[in-house]
């Protein structure tokens, strides 16, 4: 297995003078150097073959010995070495100093058809960073991690990869509802794959340090390698540096709210500088249609990371990332004026977004209304929203408010609690809708052919996801080839897979690991 070492960020940025594998601060350095852990008997459990392919490897290497010993931590590649990035955050809205890499080690920085990717693997073993836990992760997160990784991707949302999935051979203790009754959980190792790993968190740690030097050298260096359509010098070049980001950012967030996705830890740490969707720990897709939803336990009274909140919160992130870049600007309107024009920015991408869900070519001023009444409409009753937006699809100009309301029945979670005073609400609502439809010069044919390609018909519902782990945890496997495959082409009818087009099943509503989510992992 033959790969491309370049290792630009640990040439080029400054390393951590102890290599000590202790749990410390570490001042004035980007990263520590520091090993994995080597695992008992580690098991290759899956691997994505897209992934595999877009970084250089054979489906024939998978199966080799190399390929498990590499991807478990087991041995290094040769030429590199193996570090720990130094980054820094506001976790629930509060700063929380130095974080760093405490479970992820980057294994090398690689080449391939003039292409560069970062190779890193999560749950890896203890780093300077690690503070008092071990640095481990469980098979259920690991799972939930590789395949919501490459299903993001088939949805169109930008997102950090995932290449391979193994077992450790380990076990690992965790208490899942952090109730005070923790127990063995089969350890697991997955190797993600991205451009670059930075965070927000790595330029508030030097900007907080007041570490100046480190700050403009790793701005300099993430401009140089990722945004290399900043042309101006001086400080213009930081305040079009932070456009950039918060173009990418905004964008990103307008895909989760299309999907119905929602993050659950949107802390600065867990924010990535190019705009990718990274750490998927208690995250979960809307069910029954409501922006207050938060999928984390440790979110459950103040729901700061709610669906509804994620583009106020993704502000808020710039607005901390903003604070830790102005050293290099030293200027505050220019950035105040990004960041005020962010929520302007995005009112109009959303409203675009959801024209296209609702299968609007046009632009009309009567769509606000439209679009602000259905997502009222859709909150009356538990209704789902990812069938709801895909049996839209399927409404003809020529239906009546009562064929189209029957073809969404389906989506309701309780079709028989829709009183009167409801369906009078879907009523009025598909009167509009349909009228609006009327207006559009595209026939229902070609409508449905583009909303359908904007609203999927496969997302990983908590639910499919905790039925590849409880069938991981007896040792069966396919579940998780099942999903991987089901979710590679989300937007596709496949009727082979039709079980998976479901509404979250009753014995779901509660479960842990499908109602609600806790951060241990």
């Amino acid at each position: 297995m033959q790969l491309k070492i370049n290792n630009r960020f640990s040439k080029e940025l400054t390393a951590d003078v102890s290599e000590l594998n202790t749990s410390r601060q570490v001042l004035n350095a980007a990263f520590s150097y520091v090993n994995p852990r080597i695992p008992t008997n580690p098991k290759l459990l899956h691997y994505s073959d897209e992934v595999i392919e877009l970084i250089g490897i054979t489906s024939e290497e998978t199966q080799s010995e190399d390929f498990l010993n590499v991807f478990s931590g087991k041995t290094i590649l040769p030429d590199s070495r193996p570090y720990a990035m130094n980054y820094a955050g506001h976790q629930f809205g509060n700063w929380a100093g130095q974080l760093g890499d405490g479970r992820a080690i980057i294994l090398a920085e690689i080449e391939h058809n003039n292409q560069n990717f970062t190779l890193q693997l999560k749950g890896s073993g203890n780093t300077p960073y690690s503070r008092r836990a071990d640095g481990l992760a469980v098979l259920r997160s690991s799972i939930r991690e590789h395949l919501c990784s490459e299903a993001m991707h088939h949805l169109g949302v930008p997102t950090t990869r995932s290449l391979s999935l193994i077992l450790t051979g380990d076990e690992v203790l965790r208490d899942v509802m952090y109730d005070g009754n923790p127990e063995y959980e089969k350890g697991a190792v997955v190797c993600r794959v991205a451009p670059s790993f930075i965070r927000f968190g790595n330029f508030e740690l030097f900007s907080s340090q007041n570490d100046i030097e480190n700050l403009k050298k790793l701005a300099d260096f993430t401009i140089k390698y990722y945004y290399p359509e900043v042309k101006k010098t001086g400080k213009e070049k930081y305040i079009e540096f932070f456009q950039n980001i918060a173009d990418k950012t905004r964008k990103m967030i307008v895909h989760w709210q299309r999907v119905g996705f929602v993050h659950g830890v949107m802390n600065t740490d867990n924010m990535s500088i190019l705009g990718l969707t990274i750490d998927f720990g208690p995250y979960g897709w809307l069910e029954d249609y409501d922006p207050s939803w938060t999928p984390n336990t440790t979110d459950r009274e103040n729901r700061r990371y709610r669906f509804g909140n994620q583009p106020e919160i993704a502000l808020w992130n710039l607005y901390q990332l903003a604070n830790a870049l102005y050293p290099l600007v030293e200027e505050a309107p220019p950035l105040e004026k990004i960041l005020n024009n962010f929520m302007i920015l995005y009112d109009t991408d959303y409203t675009n977004m959801m024209r296209s869900k609702l299968g609007f070519s046009m632009e009309l001023k009567e769509d606000l209304k439209i679009i602000s009444e259905l997502e009222k409409v859709l909150q009356l009753s538990e209704t789902d929203m990812t069938i709801f937006y895909r049996e839209l699809s399927s409404v003809k100009k020529s239906f009546s408010t009562g064929c189209a309301i029957t073809l969404i029945n389906d989506a309701f979670y309780n079709p028989k609690e829709i009183n009167k005073n409801i369906l009078k609400d879907w009523e009025k609502w598909f009167s509009k809708y349909i009228e609006r439809l009327k207006l559009e010069e595209i026939n229902d044919e070609t409508r449905k052919l583009k909303m359908d390609s904007v609203n999927p018909k496969y997302v990983l519902r908590n639910y499919m996801a905790q039925i590849a782990i409880d069938a991981a945890n007896n040792d069966d496997y396919s579940i998780i080839e099942e999903l991987h495959n089901v979710l590679k082409n989300p937007y596709k009818d496949q009727p082979e897979h039709e079980k998976w087009f479901a509404k979250r099943p009753d014995w779901a509503r509660v479960k842990i690991g499908c109602s609600m989510l806790s951060c241990s992992s």
